[in-house]
């Protein structure tokens, strides 16, 4: 770095300071203050020399553990993570077999049967339960759960079915609602009321959907109604008719509006 060496033969400027006229004045101010600077610059790279090299050991431990991190990362991705979650879709794919066999299934006993299968697995295969307890993480993982909180919703095992359906995370507009809607019917259906108006709320806030938005709103509107809070239930049955006139709900919510103004 270049340094500014001072002239140890210059004259004294004390004494000469009263002749030099403006323009010599500002030149002499000049040089002083990047003599201050030049030194200042020295000074911190001095500093930050001695500091590298005192340090030099830890900052290069620094160094090589970001790059060993980031290292591991990338072949965390490779070689884990993206082989776990080819295996987890793998074995989702079998458990969900069952469910869908379930939901097409006309023997009450066939049926409650297979969704015992979706979630505990069988014929060496996962069920839901497995995916999600081997393959945390991954996104077959996420919705192992959200099918086994609608298979538990399907045995009537609503306890079950709100944890499970808690555990899944909500993120997708679609099943992120239905997650919501459901799990307000299990508490519907083990007369919490309040929980049910509560998650009902959640899921058509969670998602503007011409069919999952009216669908919520009208049973948030009946719970609300059913827990004394007309005002409540008459918001949500003007919005079905404002927001959703084409919806399915929107052709008789005349009729619950009517029911409230009574």
């Amino acid at each position: 770095m270049a340094t500014y060496k001072k002239n140890n033969n210059r004259p004294n400027r004390n004494r000469q300071v009263e002749n030099l006229d403006e323009e010599q004045e500002q030149q002499l101010h000049t040089e002083s203050t990047t003599a201050e600077v030049f030194d200042a610059l020295d000074l911190g790279a001095s500093k930050s020399e001695d500091f590298v090299r005192n340090n030099q050991k830890t900052i290069i431990g620094v160094l090589i553990g970001i790059a060993v991190i980031g290292l591991g990362y990338l072949l965390y991705q490779q070689f884990v993570k993206a082989p776990n979650e080819q295996k987890a879709a793998n074995e989702f794919f079998f458990a969900q077999q069952f469910f869908d066999e379930a939901m097409q299934a006309t023997n009450a006993k066939e049926r409650d049967s297979l969704f015992n299968v979706s979630i505990n697995g069988g014929g060496g295969k996962y069920g839901y339960k497995q995916i999600a307890e081997n393959y945390s993480g991954t996104k077959a993982a996420n919705l192992a759960q959200y099918g086994m909180g609608m298979a538990y919703m399907r045995l009537a095992d609503y306890n079950n079915a709100i944890t499970h359906l808690k555990a899944f995370d909500a993120d997708d507009d679609v099943l992120g609602a239905f997650a919501y809607g459901n799990i307000g019917d299990a508490y519907l259906q083990q007369k919490n009321n309040a929980e049910a108006l509560n998650y009902y709320k959640k899921a058509f806030e969670h998602s503007n959907n011409d069919f999952i938005t009216p669908l919520y709103l009208k049973k948030a509107g009946i719970v609300a109604t059913l827990s004394g809070k007309k005002e409540e239930a008459l918001k949500y049955y003007e919005r079905i008719k404002d927001e959703f006139p084409a919806s399915e709900e929107a052709r008789t919510i005349d009729i619950f509006i009517g029911k409230i103004s009574e």
